[in-house]
């Protein structure tokens, strides 16, 4: 039986995320604090790793007064370890200038750190939910490349949950064609599965260091389109370099909460209409 194996945000985009045994459903169909933060340069434009490489570099954890099983930024507190330096601590109201100055020193440019405690920072603007990948995905696509493992291909992918119980690619069910859209259920919580996301530059990286596996974006196509499942629907496969599924929620999902250990069922098209 599919379930939910692992809940992963991320409350600095780009930044390290934080695992997590639960996380509350917003009204977007964001998880909370799950890229609630942002850096941006001043034109503005994001500072993210599909831009800056050197942003792989930082190492940053997150205090809660809940520890790991139920995280929250209660604390507003970010510990940011630069290379070469010793991680230094700043408080995310109170000490925010002082936080944008050490990273404007980082990256060689003025930096400014924003916050949208609604949405988060999303790169798709339209499917706001949480990101789904299953083990057996990262599990097969850590043996496409020797000297990776499963838990670097999983900070290269950067999902939010993670399916267990399944096999490789079982996550491809949860689209289909071309605006239409499949709804499933983690434990109480309704989504609907969009389409698979187009990966970008930052899976090619070292996830610490930044360093580029020689022809990763090649080899991940051709073992994508070769290990594909024959039922998936192939019209949303233009190219190859995809991995995991984007979703969007329900405003009536708000306030839920994802456990791990959820049962996880693709739900008949015939219930589409009862929840939303």
């Amino acid at each position: 039986m599919p379930y939910l194996a692992k809940i992963l945000i991320y409350p600095v985009k780009s930044l390290d995320g934080v695992e997590v045994e639960n996380a509350r459903v917003l009204a977007s169909g964001a998880l909370q604090y799950d890229r609630e933060f942002a850096i941006f340069d001043e034109v503005p434009n994001l500072v993210n790793g599909k831009r800056h490489a050197k942003i792989h570099l930082l190492r940053a954890s997150y205090a809660s007064s809940l520890g790991t099983s139920q995280f929250e930024l209660s604390n507003r507190t970010i510990s940011l370890q630069i290379p070469g330096s010793d991680s230094k601590q700043f408080h995310l109201d109170d000490e925010k200038q002082a936080l944008e100055m050490t990273l404007s020193d980082f990256f060689g440019f003025a930096v400014t750190l924003e916050q949208n405690s609604l949405t988060g920072f999303p790169d798709d603007k339209s499917s706001t939910g949480p990101t789904v990948i299953s083990t057996a995905s990262l599990i097969e696509v850590a043996s496409w490349f020797p000297g990776l493992s499963v838990d670097e291909v999983r900070r290269r992918m950067r999902a939010n949950i993670e399916i267990a119980g399944v096999p490789a690619f079982w996550e491809d069910q949860l689209f289909t064609q071309q605006d239409d859209v499949v709804s499933f259920r983690v434990g109480d919580v309704y989504f609907f599965g969009v389409n698979p996301c187009q990966r970008c530059i930052v899976p090619t990286r070292d996830s610490q260091l930044g360093e580029a596996y020689t022809n990763f974006q090649k080899i991940f196509a051709k073992q994508r389109q070769a290990t594909l499942p024959e039922w998936v629907a192939s019209s949303r496969f233009n190219h190859f370099y995809k991995l995991s599924v984007n979703t969007r929620l329900s405003a009536s999902e708000a306030g839920k909460i994802l456990q791990i250990g959820a049962e996880v069922e693709i739900l008949p098209q015939s219930n589409l209409g009862l929840r939303h």
